[in-house]
């Protein structure tokens, strides 16, 4: 890290570095992410050091043992956070997210999981302190939404996110049905690397179809009586994304175009990872269509991710937010199979 971040300054120090506005603000980002990181991992390195001496101390003086016992719990979460950011060695899992959720077969029950979803994966990351942007909702018929995509601003949000991506699976007594049957729904995520820079990935004109419609759901009499809402159609993949988050119509295109350009990333970086895994023979499940994990409110309660086999009891728990034990667990199942 130190020999890193000394690149980066000399790169800053070159003439005309801040002309280059794209390229100054990536650097400046790396500079400023990696420079927290080595503190931190300094801070930790002088606190274990001080650890044996105040243990020693806690020995002949009892009014010092609570004071090393929170000595100890502050470096063990410290020691995890960092532990967390050794797992994230991808191109973009630095960068923020772009997440998509979709209600799958089911009508109404399937709609309304959707949205369950969409406030599960959304109450994760506020908890973890990132900001969130909600960018397009598809309301349901009756209840619910069809697909909703917002966007989470924060380090590593796109590395912690991948493991969210895939179906997930709930069976509960339905609210719906006037005979209160159980009822098994389907709810999709999907989730991108932010990419701002248009070079990234090359767009032709020609193969976007671009239509403006009105804004539904809350915004005020501006949004609801104009056609400020954008949905853009990428001809040659079939992906299509929509925005109408922003109060213009040029706004909600050219976020429109960003998250384009997330998702067609996203689909390079997919089909690469199943080149990789033809070349060495392996069979590697990275579709959309993968089950992930199963959410069981009736005839017992219990959330398992069938990838990792971490499970949880406390379903009010995970549907508030609490996804942290399942992310950990499959990101080093991840870290261990690389």
């Amino acid at each position: 890290m130190t020999e890193r971040i000394a690149a980066l300054e000399t790169e800053m120090g070159e003439p005309g570095f801040w002309e280059r506005q794209d390229r100054a603000a990536q650097v400046s980002a790396e500079h400023s992410r990696t420079s927290r990181r080595l503190e931190m991992f300094r801070s930790l390195e002088r606190d274990v050091d001080d650890l044996e001496p105040l243990a020693e101390l806690a020995e002949e003086d009892p009014e010092i043992v609570t004071e090393l016992g929170e000595q100890i719990e502050s470096v063990e979460g410290r020691l995890r956070t960092l532990e967390e950011q050794r797992l994230f060695s991808g191109r973009y899992d630095a960068g923020d997210a772009l997440v998509t959720v979709n209600a799958g077969a089911g009508g109404t029950d399937a709609q309304d999981w959707a949205e369950m979803v969409l406030r599960m994966e959304m109450r994760w990351a506020e908890k973890r302190g990132f900001e969130v942007e909600l960018l397009e909702v598809s309301p349901g018929e009756e209840a619910g939404i069809k697909s909703a995509t917002f966007r989470v601003r924060g380090e590593n949000a796109y590395g912690l996110y991948g493991s969210e991506k895939g179906v997930h699976r709930l069976v509960r007594l339905s609210p719906f049905d006037a005979a209160h049957r159980r009822q098994t729904s389907f709810a999709g995520v999907e989730v991108a690397p932010v990419v701002e820079e248009a070079g990234e990935v090359e767009i032709d004109d020609d193969d976007l179809q671009i239509d403006t419609y009105r804004a539904s759901g809350a915004g005020g009499q501006h949004v609801n009586k104009t056609d400020t809402a954008v949905r853009i159609t990428h001809r040659p993949t079939g992906i299509v994304v929509q925005c109408q988050n922003e109060r213009s119509q040029s706004s909600n295109k050219a976020e429109a175009m960003t998250m384009l350009r997330s998702k067609l990333v996203e689909l390079r970086e997919r089909e690469r990872r199943e080149e990789i895994a033809r070349a060495k023979g392996e069979a590697l499940d990275v579709n959309f269509g993968s089950q992930i994990r199963s959410y069981v409110l009736h005839p017992y309660s219990m959330v398992k991710d069938h990838r990792t086999d971490f499970e949880m009891g406390d379903t009010s728990r995970v549907l508030d937010g609490d996804l942290d034990g399942f992310v950990h667990a499959y990101l080093h199942r991840m870290a261990n199979a690389g």
